[in-house]
């Protein structure tokens, strides 16, 4: 069967968004994500199940080209596209499982909002995983470059999910530090994981704390060459005195010279090449979670209402989205 238009890769991009899911399900995703090798026995262990159901796991991972066999007979790796493969896999991970909740229930949402919201949550964990995936090649890198060449070596992210960003700064310089701040108790305990995995987590403090709390306590970002947050702060800067009082207590909490990098996401952005995303975020935000996006103009006037001395905008690989850089 031969194919032609991008629209046939649907099928390919569900079946992995699928398959991917089922491996952070079972916890096995950052031996996948890894880049090393690993067996049948090793992705059992990790799972924590039993050999069998494993076993037909990964015989669908090899047969749907994610994994491949090594020179090393019973032992695989992620090919060499999956880092693309789970790139894509996000968007739809983030959209269909993240999201789970609003999707399904989405009458009661639209007949009496806050009583659905106080039945019907999102996975802290869930969330994690699908912004990790889509972050790694979407919003991480620039974020990583503005932290390296500031020489930044006490970094905190607010609404850190899994500490993804963080590992992989932490990775780069041992002799870095990091705090993780999230109100998931799920997302706080998968950070905790992955760090130990990753050999950082005598660097990395994982906070379980609302970045709203920082307006009254900024303890956990006292002294921070740079304080970063990831798509976390719309849900601040829909209060404007709640996002006058967290973000000056940043800017006040700062090293001298520190500054502030916020990716986020701007209301519904028109570029044809973002629109769909944007309108999904956008409206997912506006009507299942009560926040209202701000427009690039807003989030700059925010910024400088909390005293920062300058802001700077540019354009992120996810649709909608914009790297915000506040100096203090």
């Amino acid at each position: 069967m031969q194919r032609h238009s991008p629209l046939d890769e649907a099928a390919d991009l569900a079946a992995v968004a699928a398959l991917l899911q089922i491996g952070a399900e079972i916890g096995v995703d950052r031996l996948l994500d890894s880049g090393g090798t690993f067996s049948a026995a090793d992705l059992a262990r990790t799972a924590e199940l039993p050999q069998a159901g494993v076993d037909d796991y990964l015989a669908a991972l090899v047969a749907a080209g994610l994994v491949v066999g090594t020179d090393v007979p019973n032992r695989f790796q992620a090919a060499e596209d999956y880092p693309d493969r789970r790139y894509a896999a996000g968007y739809v991970s983030w959209a269909m499982s993240a999201n789970g909740p609003f999707l399904a229930n989405a009458r009661e949402f639209l007949t009496d909002r806050d009583a659905a919201a106080r039945v019907h949550r999102r996975d802290g964990r869930r969330v994690a995983v699908s912004s990790r995936w889509i972050g790694e090649r979407a919003f991480y890198p620039p974020i990583v470059d503005r932290v390296a060449s500031a020489g930044a070596s006490h970094v905190a992210d607010l609404g850190a999910g899994a500490g993804g960003l963080l590992i992989e700064l932490l990775g780069r310089d041992p002799g870095r530090t990091g705090v993780a701040l999230d109100s998931s108790g799920a997302a706080c305990a998968a950070a905790r994981e992955a760090a130990a995995a990753a050999g950082v987590d005598d660097r990395l403090k994982v906070v379980e704390r609302t970045v709203q709390s920082l307006a009254d306590d900024p303890g956990p970002v006292e002294g921070a060459d740079a304080v970063l947050a990831c798509f976390v702060m719309h849900d601040i800067v829909a209060d404007e005195s709640v996002a006058k009082a967290v973000l000056g207590a940043c800017r006040d909490a700062l090293a001298p010279g520190g500054f502030m990098a916020v990716a986020d996401a701007v209301s519904y952005a028109p570029d044809p090449a973002e629109r769909r995303f944007s309108a999904l975020f956008t409206y997912l935000h506006a009507s299942f979670m009560r926040v209202t996006l701000p427009t690039e103009r807003q989030w700059l006037d925010t910024f400088r209402a909390a005293g920062f001395s300058e802001t700077g905008c540019v354009p992120l690989g996810v649709p909608g989205g914009r790297l915000f850089v506040a100096a203090r």
